[in-house]
């Protein structure tokens, strides 16, 4: 990154600790698997006169932000922030474990203003550690989805994807319509999971499972270790064997990026089975440790307006409000659900992973 400017606000005690957890727990979530640095260019644009996003008026007009992406959806939130205040945003885009890893290295000298991950239980471990600055005014944040965002303004999932199956439509005719259907015989070696300790939403699927089926619900998985189902590293990693044919199916799909390959005239499609799957939100935080305070709330603020909940349904991702449905894709309201406890995902997520990692050996 460039030469930003920092501060040098420690991190509470513990903080080193959920971090480095966290690594091993949510390293690529549903974010892009670029690493790459982002020096945005301002726009000469007076601050919005739009009441959905703050009327900012620092002297400092800068903002820093570490996102998770998807990569083109946050260039034009950027873009679009940007262009609505004059504020110049600094962006770091990477997988959420690359973020983590990111503010890890600099606890001691903290440069990020605004966090956008692809894990809730990541923002959940931020917030538990004191870490985030509180927001509950933020506008629109009433509209959102209360079960992916904190009631006390500490985090804001704008946006959120959901886990299924995705398969090669020319080498499925008939798709799945369960997650027991994937132990069948003739799918044995044709099916990839994404690594949990990799992919955050992998993991989101299978705690969200377990918290549901119980211990019970981990025959599912040895099931599929014995139809030769293979971890096969993050999201993206996961799915373009299928897109190619070399695999027929993934579980635990990403689905937006199924959509955004099915736009492309990919021959993919995704089913979310009828007993139900889990949805991964993607929760924004402003960072007690920020020295642009008002910048970031008026990034937070152009977050969940209109117009950015919209670039959201254009990417293919399910909008964080409740008031806005999403386009060319599956609703909220059309998709099952399993009853996950994003508590219990959140502190069994270690144990949860190294258990997985095991049985795949």
């Amino acid at each position: 990154m460039n030469n930003f400017t920092t501060n040098k606000t420690g991190w509470n005690k513990g903080t080193s600790l959920t971090l480095a957890l966290a690594l091993g727990l949510t390293l690529a979530g549903c974010g892009t698997n670029s690493n790459s640095n982002s020096n945005s260019t301002a726009k000469e644009a007076s601050p919005s006169a739009n009441n959905s996003v703050t009327n900012t008026q620092a002297a400092d007009q800068k903002l820093v932000v570490y996102s998770a992406g998807p990569e083109g959806l946050a260039y034009k939130i950027i873009e679009g922030y940007e262009a609505q205040t004059g504020v110049k945003v600094e962006m770091f885009q990477g997988t959420t474990g690359k973020i983590l890893a990111r503010m890890e290295a600099e606890k001691s000298n903290p440069v990020v203003d605004v966090v956008i991950l692809a894990s809730l239980p990541s923002a959940q471990g931020l917030k538990n550690d004191g870490l985030t600055l509180p927001y509950p005014e933020a506008h629109n944040a009433d509209k959102l989805n209360p079960d992916w965002s904190d009631k006390e303004g500490n985090y804001f999932s704008s946006s959120a994807s959901a886990l299924g199956i995705a398969y090669n439509t020319k080498l499925v005719t008939t798709p799945p319509t369960s997650w027991e259907d994937l132990t069948k015989p003739e799918y044995k070696g044709q099916i990839n999971i994404p690594d949990p300790s990799l992919s955050g939403s992998a993991l989101d699927f299978i705690t969200g499972y377990l918290s549901d089926k119980g211990e019970s619900g981990w025959s599912l998985f040895e099931q599929f270790n014995n139809n030769d189902v293979a971890v096969a590293g993050a999201n993206q990693e996961a799915l373009d064997p299928v897109i190619t044919g070399a695999k027929s199916m993934v579980v635990a799909a990403v689905d937006y990026m199924t959509y955004k390959a099915k736009a492309k005239g990919e021959p993919v499609d995704i089913v979310y089975p009828k007993e139900g799957t889990v949805i991964s939100p993607r929760p924004a935080a402003i960072m007690k440790s920020t020295k642009h305070e008002e910048n970031a709330k008026s990034f937070i603020d152009y977050l969940l307006s209109d117009e950015a909940q919209k670039l959201v349904s254009n990417a293919a991702l399910l909008p964080g409000r409740t008031d806005i449905k999403a386009e060319n894709r599956a609703n909220l309201d059309e998709i099952p659900l399993l009853k996950a406890d994003w508590v219990w995902m959140n502190e069994n997520g270690a144990d949860v992973t190294d258990k997985f990692t095991k049985l795949f050996k």
